[in-house]
C-alpha cells in the first residue's frame, strides 16, 4: 500500500514502520551515550548515513562509493573504540523488564557478597565508598572513571579498595551484579549541616544521592562505622553489618516492585 508518491520515489506502509523503527533506535542509542564520546560519534555516523543515502538518490556514483567506504570503516572504528559502552547499552536492554519478564531472566543477589566485602574492608582498616545504581543512569560518572564492567565478585571489590591498588581512590558504582566501574569522582556536596567529622567520601557519598536516586554505601577509614545515603540525607549511620545487609535487601526489593 503506497501512503504517497513522488517521481521515482515510492512510500509504502511498510516504509514508515521502517522508519519508525530505525528512528527509535536511533533515539535509544543517543540517549545512552549522550554527554560521552560515543553519542558525539553517533551522530557523526548518522550524518553519513544520511549523507549517502542522498547521494545514492542524485545518483553520484563515486561520490556514493567513497561514501559506503567510509560508513563501513566508521562502523567498525566505532565498535573497537567504544567496546565498554556498548556492553553496557546491550546490559541494559538485557536488564529492561520486559525483556526479563519474556526470557525469563533472574537477577542474581549479591548482598551476601557485598556484607562479606565490608567485613574484610572494616578488617584491614580501609575506607570505601559503594554506589548502586538504580533507575537514574550515572553515566556521567561513569564515563568519567575506569571502566570494569565485571561480574560482581567479593574478591575483585575487595582488591580495588586495598590502598596499594591505583583505583581504590574515588567510589565504585555497582548496578545489579556487575561492577561498572571504579576511581569515580563524585559530586561534592554543599550542605552545611554535614557532622565535621565526616570526610570527602562522606560529602561525595551525600552529593551522588542529591544529584540521583542512587544508594552510597560509606565504610569510614578512621571509624570502620558504615554509612548509608539517599536522597540527599544519610538515612543511617553506625549501622552494623546486619542492619545494612537488611537494609540493602528492602531498598532493592523497593526497586523491583516499582518496576
Amino acid at each position: 500500500m503506497n501512503l504517497f508518491e513522488i517521481s521515482f520515489l515510492k512510500f509504502t506502509i511498510t516504509d514508515l514502520f521502517d522508519l519508525i523503527l530505525v528512528t527509535f533506535i536511533f533515539s535509544y542509542a543517543y540517549s545512552y551515550f549522550r554527554g560521552t564520546r560515543g553519542g558525539q560519534m553517533l551522530i557523526g555516523l548518522l550524518i553519513l548515513f544520511f549523507a549517502g543515502f542522498i547521494i545514492n538518490i542524485l545518483g553520484f556514483k563515486a561520490t556514493s562509493w567513497l561514501v559506503n567506504l567510509f560508513q563501513t570503516v566508521w562502523v567498525v572504528v566505532f565498535v573497537i573504540l567504544f567496546q565498554p559502552e556498548i556492553r553496557r547499552l546491550l546490559t541494559s536492554v538485557g536488564q529492561n523488564k520486559i525483556i526479563s519478564k519474556l526470557f525469563q531472566i533472574e537477577k542474581t543477589e549479591i548482598q551476601d557478597d557485598i556484607l562479606s566485602c565490608i567485613d574484610e574492608i572494616k578488617k584491614n582498616k580501609w575506607g570505601a565508598l559503594l554506589v548502586f545504581e538504580r533507575e537514574n543512569s550515572l553515566k556521567n560518572v561513569v564515563s568519567d572513571a575506569v571502566p570494569m564492567n565485571a561480574t560482581f565478585s567479593p574478591e575483585l571489590l575487595v582488591s580495588i579498595f586495598n590502598p596499594s591498588s591505583p583505583l581504590h581512590d574515588g567510589a565504585v558504582v555497582i548496578h545489579n551484579n556487575l561492577i561498572e566501574a571504579a576511581a569515580c569522582i563524585l559530586p561534592l556536596t554543599e550542605s552545611k549541616t554535614l557532622n565535621p567529622e565526616m570526610g570527602t567520601r562522606h560529602r561525595a557519598a551525600l552529593g551522588i544521592s542529591e544529584e540521583s536516586d542512587a544508594i552510597a554505601v560509606v565504610i569510614s577509614e578512621e571509624t570502620g562505622k558504615i554509612s548509608v545515603a539517599e536522597n540527599g540525607f544519610f538515612i543511617s549511620s553506625a549501622l552494623s553489618r546486619d542492619e545494612l545487609g537488611k537494609m540493602l535487601k528492602e531498598k532493592m526489593n523497593e526497586l523491583k516492585e516499582e518496576k
